[in-house]
């Protein structure tokens, strides 16, 4: 297991699903809704989906993006909005990247196919436009704006896959608009649907900074952390994360052995990239994005909601799994 930093935060995850309790429960119980079609295999691969568990850390920014700028009452659909735009991307993903496993439980492309599931994959994503386009129109807007910057990170790493020469710029790239653009949306959407840009300016760029710093996270737990996939699958599969490119401009003749591995030299590699310190040096550059992303906070009002988003921050980069 990875030490990735000390719990010594006093606002912990549970302190921030505790202040939106009551909006959690009532997204939840929507969101089974929203996935319950009426053609029953769209309806079996949701509720498989999100059956199958996850932070749900969007609909809890949305929730708290709101309630720090002083809005409340049933935020529920807007909460569900951004977890839809996640669940579409994980039923994509598992199908591009053939992946054996999600959450620890198989995925759902080997128990209803690639076909059933791309295209619950798209329900999912036609019913989180239909709420934005309830919502707002600066809602459906920004929130086509945050899908299509997903579409183009997900491609750039599907370019970069192998591509071990992929430059740190062309990694963040990437970062930005695969993980953090949604993040983003999510937490700044309240703001953005009353028209309180300030706000909304500060919540994207908190939302932005707590992307990126979530995904080199990530980064790090695949070397030893239960992320519910092999450890190493990175390296297995050559993709180009930090912990890697730090590691190949410290190692000579790193870059070409990861070129030529094959599974038996992945827990090799792994350790090296441990001993020469990127780990530890992805980290702090994770640590660095969350401290700017909390000062961005520093424009609204103090509330029992920015701290919880601070708190929310600091698990990004302390959690363990």
């Amino acid at each position: 297991m990875i030490e990735i930093g000390p719990l010594a935060r006093s606002e912990t995850l549970a302190d921030a699903f505790a202040l939106a309790a009551v909006e959690m429960h009532r997204a939840e119980g929507r969101l089974a809704e929203l996935v319950a079609s009426k053609v029953p295999l769209i309806h079996a691969v949701g509720a498989y989906l999100c059956e199958s568990g996850g932070k749900r850390l969007r609909p809890l920014l949305t929730v708290l993006g709101c309630q720090a700028i002083g809005l409340h009452g049933d935020m529920s659909e807007l909460m569900c909005i951004g977890e839809l735009i996640h669940l579409a991307s994980l039923l994509h993903d598992d199908v591009v990247d053939d992946a054996p496993l999600r959450r620890g439980r198989p995925a759902g492309h080997g128990i209803y196919g690639n076909a059933a599931v791309i295209l619950t994959g798209d329900f999912c994503l036609a019913q989180a436009v239909l709420l934005a386009a309830k919502a707002d129109y600066r809602a459906v807007k920004s929130l086509a704006t945050a899908i299509m910057a997903m579409a183009e990170g997900e491609v750039l790493q599907l370019q970069q896959k192998g591509n071990l020469v992929t430059s740190r710029e062309e990694y963040l790239e990437m970062v930005d608009k695969k993980s953090a653009a949604l993040i983003a949306w999510c937490v700044s959407i309240g703001a953005q649907t009353v028209g309180n840009l300030d706000a909304a300016e500060a919540l994207d760029q908190f939302g932005r900074g707590v992307g990126v710093a979530f995904q080199i996270t990530d980064d790090v737990l695949d070397y030893g952390g239960p992320t519910g996939k092999a450890a190493g699958q990175d390296l297995r599969e050559r993709k180009v994360t930090l912990p890697l490119l730090l590691a190949m401009e410290r190692i000579p003749g790193l870059h070409a052995r990861v070129e030529t591995s094959k599974d038996a030299d992945i827990l090799g590699l792994m350790e090296e990239v441990r001993a020469c310190g990127a780990l530890d040096d992805t980290m702090a550059e994770a640590r660095s994005r969350i401290e700017s992303a909390v000062e961005a906070l520093n424009v609204l009002a103090p509330s029992a909601a920015r701290q919880a988003l601070v708190g929310l921050a600091w698990f990004v980069v302390e959690r363990t799994g």
